[in-house]
């Protein structure tokens, strides 16, 4: 990367499944499987999936298939994190709404404070 950082995505999925993602998305930035979520258990991520939302996801997606089965009904909350080298959080994004994501810009900005 230009400002010296490096994008790193960790996932739940198998490796099998995450090799599948960065192949149809075309991904230019390291994907790792954190089978069984044992860096987002690390880092405060984890939760544990309820009955009535197991039974709403049963039928449209094998979390054994996609997980393997050692995911014990759980799943990480998709953070976004800038970690300095010393391993300190610098940044941090979390919301347990899925769909909402850190912004490119303010990682960016970030970074760039981080560096300057």
């Amino acid at each position: 990367m230009e400002l010296g950082g490096s994008l790193v995505a960790i996932g739940p999925e198998t490796p099998e499944n995450t090799l599948t993602t960065i192949q149809e998305n075309v991904l230019g930035f390291e994907v790792v499987s954190d089978v069984g979520n044992q860096v987002a258990r690390e880092y405060g991520l984890v939760f544990k999936l309820s009955e009535k939302m197991l039974e709403q996801m049963h039928g449209r997606i094998d979390l054994d298939k996609y997980y393997g089965t050692d995911h014990r009904n759980e799943l990480p909350i998709a953070a976004t994190y800038l970690i300095d080298t010393e391993g300190v959080i610098r940044f941090a994004f979390l919301d347990a709404d899925y769909r909402k994501r850190a912004e490119p810009a303010d990682v960016i900005g970030a970074l760039k404070q981080l560096i300057c």
